[in-house]
């Protein structure tokens, strides 16, 4: 019986996994088959749009190249490092023991869960090598490659609540319960500071008068990645492969255990 569960699980995961390997292919595809346009190109572009009578209703889907660049209001300051960016996100992980009685004995096992995870949504630029600019409208987006300023964790200092380093608010009293007691805190910040190099592939439009990018109003891809094009095509190449390899074996591997099973 255990073979097969095992099984399932193999061919449950050799699914997913090709699922996986699908979004992978068609985001490679996406940036192969999207052009890269200058912000004066698409500047063009959108007067021409506007001569045909279609102010405010220009779109174009994408690929925009430059360097980040600050809001009219000023930079964020993120939560945890308190750096200057125009892009912030952090994740708190909380780490627990939980006690466990099995056969009269007392058992402990270790657990994380996350506690608050937050991106910025806080619009900004991309100025190009002409210094012409383009809105972003990052509309929640994890920038792929934003670098990572804060790796670390804050062992719990114990009592009923404890006191968040970054908010400074306190921690509900289900941190430490008889059976269920906090170990510690991992804080993980990452962020895209002005003047960061970025591709950004979606969609264009001018609905708000100046030419904005952000994510496609129809079903599309939507990628904001502090790397280059080539190297986000190399990495979703080498994960669609090593996914392939994954998806066969685990097919495989998974039928074999269920057959053996089912003969035993």
């Amino acid at each position: 019986m255990a073979l097969i569960v095992i099984g399932v699980l193999l061919l449950v995961a050799a699914v997913v996994g090709f699922f996986v390997m699908q979004s992978t292919k068609k985001e490679l595809h996406a940036m192969i088959g999207t052009e890269t346009l200058s912000i004066p190109e698409l500047e063009q572009l959108r007067g021409v749009s506007d001569e045909l009578g279609a102010q405010g209703g220009f779109r174009k889907v994408t690929e925009v190249v430059g360097a980040a660049h600050p809001r009219p209001e000023g930079a964020l300051i993120s939560e945890i490092s308190k750096s200057e960016c125009v892009w912030y996100g952090y994740r708190i992980d909380r780490q627990y023991e939980r006690i466990e009685y099995r056969e009269g004995k007392k058992r402990y096992s270790k657990h994380t869960e996350k506690v608050a995870e937050f991106s910025s949504s806080e619009g900004y630029a991309l100025v190009d090598a002409q210094g012409v600019t383009i809105g972003v409208d990052p509309n929640g987006t994890k920038p792929e490659g934003a670098e990572q300023t804060v790796n670390r964790f804050e062992p719990s200092r114990g009592g009923g609540s404890q006191e968040f380093a970054l908010f400074g608010v306190k921690l509900p009293d289900f941190l430490n319960t008889g059976e269920n007691s906090t170990i510690g805190f991992d804080y993980k910040e990452w962020l895209i500071r002005p003047g960061q190099r970025l591709y950004v592939l979606g969609e264009v439009h001018d609905r708000i008068g100046p030419l904005v990018i952000g994510k496609p109003g129809q079903p599309g891809h939507f990628i904001i990645a502090a790397r280059t094009e080539d190297e986000l095509r190399a990495a979703r190449t080498q994960k669609h492969k090593y996914l392939a390899i994954g998806v066969i074996a685990a097919f495989a591997l998974g039928l074999a255990l269920i057959t053996f099973g089912a003969l035993r």
